[in-house]
Parts: structure tokens; sequence; C-alpha cells
């Protein structure tokens, strides 16, 4: 399709997405020499998107609802204009990735991460409420991880602002994995739809899925009639049970069960931590993340404004300083660029996590391997592992990193041989008893390099920390 060169004061600069409603672009004010992001929408869309509401009365009470809110974890609305017959949202543009980007790169965020991500989510939505919004779609999709360390929480498309009525009574909405059960039954609503969202995004980040999956009917009959189970009772997930409680609270099928306020929420969450926390130190190493390029960029969803680069991702920017005297900086750049071709720009975070528990280059790219989804991929990734030992340069006595005293046995490149494949088999064994031997046989079917053929074993087993756990033990094979 056509693009404008401007809408209203706003230059045109790049298209950032583009979708069946309208697309998103980032623009430059030419008046205070900033730049936004430009949410559109073809104002000849008048119809309902089974909302009940037409689409265009949605995206006005966007910019109403987002532009009374002022707050450094909520993506700021300049302005809402109208331009032909394009309607337009001037909004913050904000550098960075959608919480649903990194959990789709399979970044895991461990038990240190976790508070400051739901209690910075938490701020907003108390801010919002304390203004009479509530917005009554949160997910990962909906919430950006902005490049300076802050979360913001974008798109208030359905938000229900509390002195301005525009849902229709029985009309259900929302997305059904974060609905509240009155939201299905489309009964009177208040901010604690939010409350639940909330409580969904944290149970998504213990258990990395969210606690109801199916269809719609499936979700909900089992919003409204299951419990799902505790997040620390889910096989190999191993988190704290303090937060048992807190889900349990946050999903309640009565609203009046559940926390009264986000703040309390927040209340629970520090209590159950036990020790103050920084709600921005877990993301050090995302902020260093590139930004995607714009042919990325395009394929995402439109709904979110975020940031683009002008060209390839910048891998040089990451900083390898905490690994000084244990890894070779070269060595983990190239890891990272290798990695990156197949997750893309959340390739700085995996390289440096995998760098903390590995010693050896071979180890470390077996562990990221796990993090690549294709088989064929994955096996091209490993093909580029280095086929000689550990890649700490000059490491420190108790670092935590063996010295390179001499080579060790080649793991990334080297071929099978017939006593690696036993060596492999006994290991195997004792996670899958007497089929190990068959799926030996086949993973070393057509002379994989050794890389490859671990990551066909790991394949073999369905936990991912099983399957971590078995790499680890091959790479250490004479």
């Amino acid at each position: 399709m056509d693009h404008p060169a401007r809408l209203g004061k706003y230059q045109i600069t790049e298209v950032l997405g583009e979708g069946a409603m309208g697309v998103v672009y980032k623009g430059f004010d030419p008046d205070i020499r900033r730049v936004v992001a430009l949410k559109t929408i073809r104002r000849q869309l008048g119809a309902d998107d089974g909302s009940g509401i037409p689409v265009a009365a949605r995206f006005r009470n966007e910019a109403q609802a987002a532009g009374r809110l002022m707050h450094p974890g909520i993506v700021q609305v300049y302005e809402f204009g109208v331009d032909a017959d394009v309607a337009y949202i001037a909004m913050e543009f904000v550098e960075g990735h959608t919480l649903a980007h990194c959990l789709a790169h399979k970044l895991r965020f461990t038990d240190d991460d976790i508070p400051g991500v739901i209690c910075q989510v938490l701020d907003a939505l108390e801010h919002a409420h304390a203004q009479g919004v509530w917005h009554r779609d949160i997910k990962p999709a909906n919430i950006i991880m902005g490049r300076g360390g802050r979360l913001k929480v974008t798109d208030f498309g359905i938000a229900r602002i509390e002195d301005a009525g525009l849902t229709q009574v029985g009309v259900a909405i929302g997305t059904p994995s974060y609905m509240a059960p009155e939201q299905f039954l489309g009964t009177g609503m208040d901010r604690r739809v939010d409350i639940y969202g909330a409580g969904v995004l944290l149970y998504l980040l213990l258990a990395g899925r969210p606690p109801f999956t199916g269809t719609h009917e499936q979700l909900m009959y089992k919003a409204m009639h299951d419990e799902p189970p505790a997040p620390s009772r889910l096989e190999s997930v191993q988190r704290p049970r303090f937060y048992d409680a807190i889900v349990a609270r946050a999903l309640a099928k009565d609203p009046a069960r559940r926390y009264a306020t986000a703040a309390a929420f927040r209340a629970a969450v520090e209590q159950g931590v036990g020790q103050p926390f920084d709600t921005t130190a877990w993301d050090r190493t995302v902020i260093k993340l590139p930004v995607v390029r714009p042919g990325a960029a395009a394929a995402a969803p439109p709904a979110l404004p975020r940031g683009t680069g002008s060209g390839p991702p910048a891998l040089a920017g990451s900083s390898w300083s905490e690994f000084a005297g244990r890894w070779d900086p070269a060595a983990l750049r190239r890891a990272e660029a290798a990695l990156a071709r197949h997750v893309g720009p959340l390739a700085a975070v995996l390289v440096r996590r995998a760098a903390r528990d590995c010693s050896d280059l071979p180890g470390l790219y077996a562990r990221l391997a796990d993090q690549v989804g294709d088989p064929q991929a994955r096996a091209a990734f490993l093909a580029q592992a280095p086929s000689a030992g550990p890649a700490p340069s000059g490491a420190a006595a108790g670092s935590g990193a063996r010295a390179p005293t001499a080579p060790p046995p080649a793991t990334g490149g080297a071929p099978v041989d017939a006593t690696l494949a036993e060596a492999a088999q006994r290991l195997l064994a004792q996670r899958l008893g007497p089929i190990a031997r068959v799926v030996v046989r086949k993973a070393a079917e057509g002379n994989p390099v050794r890389g490859t053929f671990f990551a066909r074993l790991a394949e073999a087993l369905p936990d991912a920390a099983a399957r971590h756990k078995l790499l680890d033990e091959l790479t250490r094979l004479g």
C-alpha cells in the first residue's frame, strides 16, 4: 500500500508495522523536534470487531484513556488527529521489545527478575486506576521493555474510563487467556479485571505458560470453574512457594476475593520477596539489546509502537566487561552474532546468561543451541561451534572457569565415533531407559558433528531443564 509522507504536522520517516485496520509509523514532530510513534486507522472502518464497539470508537477511546495518564510506566499519548481518511494517535516512541517478543524467544525470567517485572506493571496500573482508567487487556504483547530498563504499558484500545461509558453490557471483550470471569460474562466490572490480568502475567512469568489454555469456550469454562495448579507444584518450574498464595488471590473467581488494588498486589510481592529489590536492575542486560531491523519489525502486529533501528543489529554495542578475565570478548561476540541469526536481538541476553554458567565454548554453544527451536537451524548454529577448547582467556583462580592448560577434545565440529556414541547412550539411558539405544542410533545418522549429535539427543527429552543438564554432561565427555 502507499504510505503518506506526513500526517498532520508529523513527517513520516519509517513504517513500524502494518495490519488489516491500520499502520504504525515512526514520525517526527517538527515543532518540538521529537520522534513519535503514529498509530493509524482508516476512518471508514465503522464496523466492530466482535466486541460490539465500532473500531473507530475504540481507537478514539484509546487516545482518551491513555491521554489522561502521565506515568513513566505508561506509553504517553500526545495527540489525536485526523488527516483525510486516516485517524491517528501520536504517542511516545519507545525503543525496545514487548514481553511477548522476549517470551517467544525463550528468554526465561529468573527469580531475581520477576519481582521487578510484575511490580513495574502494578505501579503503572495503580496510576491508571487512580485516574479512573482500567486497561482490561493486560498481557505480554501490551508491555514494552524499554531500553532504559523500564517497562511501559501500552494499547488502551479497550480501556474503560470510569466517567465515560463505552462498553456494551453483555459483550465479552479482551484477550481470552488473560480475561477475568466477569469479562467473559460481559457483566459489571471494575479495576479488578486488571488485577486478574496481572495475576495471569505473573503466572506466565513463573510457569512459562498461562494458567489456562484451550479454545475460547474452554478458556471461559476454566476461568469460571477451574483452579490452576500452583506454580511451585508444576514439574521443573521450581519457583518460590510464596508466589502460590499471591497468584491464587489475584486469580480468584470472585473479584471481591482478589487484591483490592494494584498497590496491595505489589505489597504482597514485596512481602514475599522479603528484601528490597530494584525494579529496573533485572533489565540491565536487556537494555543492551540492539533494536530490530525495520524488515523484522514490519512482521509484528501494528498495535504496539516499538523501536526499530535504521541499520543492522549493533552487536558490537554489547558489553562483555563483566566476563573480563574469564572469557575472550571476541569469542562471545561471535557466539552472539551466530545466535542472532536464529533468535534475533535476544541473542545478547541469552549468550550473557549462558556464559555465567558455562566454562568453555563447546559447552556454551551446546547450551545456546537449546534456544533454537527449528532442528535444521539448530544444526546450522552448532556447526559454527569452535572445535577447540575453553574460551576463557587467562581465567583467575576461583573464577569458576577452567584454566586453559591444554586444549580439550573437540566438541562442536569433531565427528562422532563409537566411543562417544556409547558414552552418550549411557548418559541418555539414565533418563530414557533401553530406548536410548535407538535414539542414539538415529541421532548418529548422517555422520553429524558432535554439537549436532548432542542437540539431537537433547531433543528426546521433553523438559528444558533436563535438556540443559544432559547437554552439559555430554560436552564433558572425552
